[in-house]
């Protein structure tokens, strides 16, 4: 009996543009406080309606003045005017200077500041007592110590992009220009299960009295929290039983009310389990055979209007392959422009004699000598590899590594964040 020939392994990219092809941004626009749009995406264009700074001003304490009039170090001129952060000055009058502070608005006629560390305060008796005399002790030069209206943002400038994720410097921004609001895309609505009846939740059964062939729970918690920084709604709906009704029922009312279902486990090839047979009588799935380490199995298909994603079961597996496969495809549903993962050239300081006919994702960390370490144990089930790692080494396939190499270097705050 012939036995049939499995099909070649997809690459990554392939499968990632694959994949991607399927995610059309299609999440309605919402108005929401840019207090609350940390890590969203963008659904259009934020335009300022004015400059930034709104004018001419200070970036130091010091004194405003005419270079005309301080042609010389040592020349001395009476203080005409003080001006504070949030008030404003009059026209300076020459062979006069203004006492300013950070933030406020230069006077005009003014082309210099000169910081208060190069001036002296004469002592009373030299001038008018309401009019004290500095001494200024550097030459300025025009626009010194000037921050230009405008110099940051100009009144109609696109400061933020759509498709743009947000972040902290960018809700700064946004408010810098007087937005009070921000159009940002719907946070996806994804449902997360698990099946399996070896699977245990921690806290329902003591270590001690777990049976034999049990295993806790471990990828519900770090999918769920991996959903939640993507700023996914997330439905956590446990662990289904191991039945064919149960699977389909479980999936059937998922579709209805979510963007995605996300599960994790009973995507290889020739494996028994209800998820295959049950997300196909409901809709369509392709099973895919990605050459990457660790990983390998993943599907996608679609429920109604809601896509059906499945990870490998392994830990470490289904933890490398959200960040490589279900990451972009969650910030490209959002409309995120830049979905690409981030790499960074590193030196290796370890010997990688053995490596994979697959691209293979290393677990490995940074040292104190700006090299990197690799954890010992690049198995596909040891969580802690992902834990005492700082990121991850995106390796082409076949490639031995040793000490001195340059590697291309995943940092987890890229992908994690």
């Amino acid at each position: 009996m012939t036995v049939p020939q499995r099909p070649p392994l997809l690459p990554l990219d392939d499968a990632l543009s694959r994949l991607l092809s399927f995610a059309d941004p299609a999440l309605s626009p919402e108005s929401v406080p840019v207090g609350d749009a940390d890590g969203r995406v963008l659904a259009q264009d934020v335009v300022s309606a004015l400059h930034v700074p709104p004018h001419d001003n200070s970036s130091m304490d010091g004194y405003a003045l005419r270079c005309a009039d301080a042609a010389v170090p040592g020349v001395q001129l009476p203080v005409a005017q003080r001006i504070a952060a949030g008030s404003s000055g009059t026209p300076l009058q020459t062979g006069t200077l203004a006492r300013i502070f950070t933030g406020a608005p230069v006077p005009l006629g003014a082309d210099a500041v000169v910081m208060q560390e190069e001036c002296l305060v004469l002592p009373n008796g030299q001038g008018d007592a309401d009019r004290p005399q500095v001494q200024i002790n550097a030459q300025p030069t025009p626009g010194q110590n000037i921050r230009r209206a405008g110099e940051d943002v100009a009144r109609g400038d696109v400061v933020l992009s759509r498709g743009q994720r947000l972040g902290p410097a960018e809700l700064g921004l946004a408010a810098s220009i007087g937005m009070a609001s921000l159009t940002v895309a719907r946070r996806p609505r994804v449902a997360l299960f698990s099946t399996g009846d070896e699977l245990v939740m921690p806290g329902s059964v003591a270590p001690q009295d777990m049976p034999p062939g049990a295993i806790y729970n471990s990828n519900r918690f770090f999918l769920r929290s991996l959903l939640r920084r993507m700023g996914c709604v997330v439905s956590d709906l446990g662990i289904v039983p191991d039945q064919r009704e149960a699977t389909v029922q479980a999936l059937r009312e998922a579709a209805q009310a979510h963007d995605v279902i996300l599960t994790s486990g009973g995507v290889s090839v020739g494996e028994e389990d209800h998820i295959k047979p049950a997300v196909q009588s409901l809709g369509t799935l392709d099973l895919w055979q990605i050459a990457i380490k660790p990983g390998k199995p993943f599907a996608h298909g679609r429920i109604g209007d809601a896509h059906f994603l499945g990870l490998p079961g392994n830990p470490v597996s289904s933890f490398v392959t959200f960040l490589v496969l279900v990451r972009p495809f969650l910030l490209q549903l959002q409309g995120a422009r830049n979905v690409a993962m981030t790499t960074v050239a590193a030196r290796a300081d370890f010997t990688w004699a053995k490596p994979d006919k697959r691209r293979e994702f290393l677990r490995a960390r940074r040292n104190a000598n700006g090299g990197l370490d690799l954890f010992p144990n690049q198995s596909s089930g040891v969580l802690t590899s992902a834990v005492w790692s700082d990121g991850m080494i995106d390796n082409p396939p076949g490639c031995a590594i040793a000490p001195g190499d340059a590697v291309r270097f995943v940092p987890f705050s890229e992908v994690l964040a």
